[in-house]
């Protein structure tokens, strides 16, 4: 149809096709800006991100720039935010903004709009987002986000110990009474996934999760051997590279999640430099293929 919005969970099918499943993180924290030569300021993160963007563009389909190492240099770290989100909307890639917001009413559709409306100054392809407040919190943003075309990773499993706690907990009061929360918010956004009305047609959903790449996913509550089914779940998962995690071990990780796994490197890759950037991202492509093939 005419003026018919892609979704985001074709997108991403389409990049996954392309380019594989690396994801390159722009991370510029004060160590790495360091190593680069740069000095730890918003001029310094502008022009991490900008050489990132040109090293990533063509070669892979996805980057995820971490907002607080922008926004801690204030409004001047913002306007070098929006230069690296414009440039890399417009070299074509994907960019998830790794903004982890979270509240409920008029404050999370803000957020939303901040980060998924076209033409925003911040405009992103998909956020990371928070639902402690529970999954119904963030309908709102979901279906403005799928409207749009854009997509949302909601925080499910990730790698810090100090989540376990909460995460691991198991409910008793809920639709998946006796399930951890992390297993009660995959399954969530994957039935929201699966009640939209084309689910049948699409590959992959717009709405996906967290795992962090290093979690041990059954010790969550969260099955990966089950049967894999359509729409498939985008899984964001940091923690390859530098935390541990590799592309070999993707599918013993996330077994019938893999085909959906955003694989994000950021200090493994980053790590080389404005001179070696380009060749470790080639490197670590080819690595992702074979781990996925």
């Amino acid at each position: 149809m005419k003026g018919e919005r892609i979704s985001f969970g074709d997108r991403l099918g389409a990049v996954f096709a392309a380019y594989g499943h690396l994801c390159v993180g722009i991370d510029p924290h004060a160590a790495l800006l360091a190593r680069w030569g740069q000095p730890d300021s918003a001029e310094g993160a502008r022009e991490l991100g900008l050489r990132t963007v040109e090293a990533a563009a063509g070669r892979v389909g996805i980057v995820k720039p971490q907002i607080a190492f922008f926004e801690r240099h204030g409004a001047a770290g913002y306007a070098a935010l929006e230069r690296v989100l414009r440039e890399a909307r417009d070299a074509g890639l994907l960019v998830i903004a790794d903004v982890k917001r979270g509240d409920i009413g008029s404050t999370v559709e803000a957020y939303g709009e901040a980060w998924l409306r076209p033409g925003s100054p911040l405009e992103a392809d998909a956020m990371t987002i928070s639902a402690y407040q529970g999954l119904g919190s963030i309908e709102p943003v979901m279906s403005t986000a799928d409207a749009a075309g854009k997509g949302l990773f909601v925080l499910a499993a990730t790698s810090n110990p100090e989540a376990a706690a909460i995460q691991r907990a198991v409910l008793q009061q809920s639709s998946r009474a006796g399930s951890t929360v992390a297993d009660a918010i995959t399954h969530g956004v994957i039935g929201w996934n699966h009640g939209r009305p084309d689910a049948a047609t699409r590959a992959l959903g717009s709405i996906g999760v967290v795992f962090g790449a290093t979690t041990d996913l059954a010790l969550a509550g969260i099955d990966i051997d089950g049967e894999a089914r359509r729409p498939g779940l985008p899984v964001l998962a940091p923690g390859f590279g530098h935390q541990g995690a590799q592309p070999r071990e993707l599918r013993a990780r996330f077994g019938a999640f893999a085909g959906g796994v955003i694989a994000n490197e950021s200090r493994s890759i980053l790590e080389a430099g404005p001179d070696g950037l380009v060749d470790a991202i080639a490197r670590r492509v080819d690595e992702y293929g074979a781990a996925i093939a």
